[in-house]
């Protein structure tokens, strides 16, 4: 969302400033000015933004009430708007609240941590960060009116995604064998489109809403796998997917999880996305329109395989053995 966003920004003639650690190479314009800041050190992020000030700051790499407490030391007068890309994790953690999440499901009590160094308690710490650096930024506005938003973001789909999620299932479905997935939890998905987000926070800047407030920004569909897989053979021009399930623990024991199914997560949250429509008048686009536009970008630039897919072999044996 970062690179879509910059060139974005850029493009519409803004002056575009980026802080990072600097340690990947970029094609953004050379022009555009850079930071260079490990931002969980509060001493490296002040010797950045000292002195500094922007009409706008979008922040898509905070994690932790700490720096988030930092961020609004060093930005308190020196921002118009700090826009916080937030989670629909912080939903997951609560207790005692349905799919599709609400804003107003956010207070209440949280579940209790999951058992130490598994993949359950490293999703729920997510969750618990994202909850407090929100806590954060409220706290920031009731008492000096930190000019914050927050946007609450489910599964983000784009070409450039760094984990090849969509791109896994694209292969799956290229290659003409059986997509194997976990038979729970089965939950609808619900996401969002990278351009989407980027048309939204260009939104917000430009017109300066959203002030002191969270929103839900995901697209309005919600579907079950089966029919976001069929849906995406369709656009491929290619055979309708079998789809087989085994118990999740089986396929969690060959190492198969979540490679064969990124999209079969309990952490994947589901947003009610009525509010952002409502008072920011937003609209989304709809899930086969932009899928077409990934699928195109991915046949016209084709990412390297990724290593999510050298099990594929494993996988097509797992079926043979159970037929």
């Amino acid at each position: 969302m970062g690179y879509y966003l910059a060139q974005a920004l850029y493009e519409g003639g803004h002056r575009v400033t980026l802080l990072n650690r600097g340690l990947t190479p970029d094609d953004l314009p050379k022009d555009m000015p850079r930071l260079r800041a490990d931002r969980t050190d509060s001493s490296q992020m002040r010797r950045a933004l000292l002195a500094k000030t922007f009409d706008a700051v979008i922040d898509f790499a905070l994690y932790k009430g700490s720096e988030a407490e930092t961020i609004v030391e060093l930005l308190q007068g020196n921002t118009g708007h700090y826009i916080f890309i937030s989670s629909g994790q912080v939903y997951l953690v609560r207790e005692g609240i349905e799919r599709p999440f609400k804003e107003d499901d956010y207070e209440g009590r949280l579940i209790p941590a999951p058992k130490d160094n598994t993949f359950a308690y490293e999703e729920w710490l997510y969750g618990i960060g994202k909850r407090d650096c929100e806590d954060t930024l409220r706290e920031a506005f009731e008492q000096s009116r930190f000019p914050y938003t927050s946007l609450r973001l489910p599964m983000v789909n784009s070409a450039r995604d760094p984990l090849d999620r969509l791109y896994n299932y694209y292969l799956r479905l290229r290659d003409g064998g059986p997509v194997i997935a976990p038979a729970t939890p089965n939950y609808p998905l619900n996401h969002i489109y990278a351009l989407d987000v980027v048309r939204i926070i260009q939104a917000l800047i430009e017109r300066g809403v959203g002030i002191g407030k969270a929103y839900n920004i995901a697209q309005d569909e919600h579907v079950s796998l089966e029919d976001f897989l069929n849906l995406l053979a369709e656009i491929m021009d290619t055979s309708m997917p079998d789809i087989v399930r085994f118990p999740r623990k089986e396929l969690e024991a060959q190492g198969l999880m979540p490679d064969c199914s990124p999209f079969s997560e309990r952490w994947m949250s589901a947003l009610d996305n009525s509010r952002s429509k409502v008072e920011l008048g937003i609209s989304y686009t709809p899930l086969g329109e932009y899928l077409t536009e990934i699928v195109t970008e991915f046949e016209e630039n084709p990412p390297p395989e990724p290593s999510s897919y050298r099990r594929r072999k494993a996988e097509l044996q797992l079926v043979r053995m159970t037929n």
